[in-house]
This record gives C-alpha cells, structure tokens and sequence, in this order.
C-alpha cells in the first residue's frame, strides 16, 4: 500500500474491498489519508462500521469486470501496450453493448 501515490485532489472518498482486505494496516492506511474504508470485518476481528450502501456498489464493478472476461483477449492480456490493452476493453465493451441491444428471437 505504501507504494502507491495518489495525488490530493484525486484521491477517493471511499474504498470499498473484500473481507480479504480487512486487516488492521490497510485500515490505517487509509484514515490517515482521509479515506473511509468500506470493507466488511472478518469473524475473528472486532466489528467496524459498514456502509452498505457503498458497499452494495462494489458488486457492480464486479459483475462488469466479469463481462470483461467473457472475452478471453481481455482477461488474459495477450497486448503489452497499455493502449493496444484499453482498446480491447473497449471493443469487448461494444460487444457486449451490442449482445444486449439486438432483439431477441425467443418468444
């Protein structure tokens, strides 16, 4: 965590992450910084507030990254230029707009 360097002004309100995430360093990490953490306590840690709300969001991002990887270019990562790599994100993204927008034949 202390790799990463976030400017002031675009630094996030909240991070919203698994149980996985929740230990006490990360959760220091991020009030110090100002940034509310929305992740959910482990059994075998002291209960600490959740806004579900905010957390209700996190599935979102999930379900989306996981459209992303129907598409096997994007969830293996055969491009080596960041660029080449946010083209295929975009062309899975047409995709997968267009799967949804044609009419359907099932009646």
């Amino acid at each position: 965590m202390d790799t990463v360097n976030v400017a002031r002004r675009r630094r996030p309100d909240a991070l919203a992450a698994d149980k996985g995430y929740s230990c006490r360093r990360i959760r220091l990490w991020l009030s110090r910084r100002a940034i509310e953490a929305v992740i959910p306590s482990r059994s075998d840690q002291p209960a600490a507030a959740l806004d579900k709300r905010k957390y209700r969001g996190r599935n979102i991002i999930e379900r989306r990254i996981g459209w992303l990887k129907w598409c096997r270019r994007v969830a293996t990562r055969y491009e080596k230029l960041a660029e080449s790599y946010l083209a295929m994100i975009k062309l899975a993204l047409i995709q997968r707009c267009n799967r949804l927008l044609e009419p359907s034949d099932r009646t």
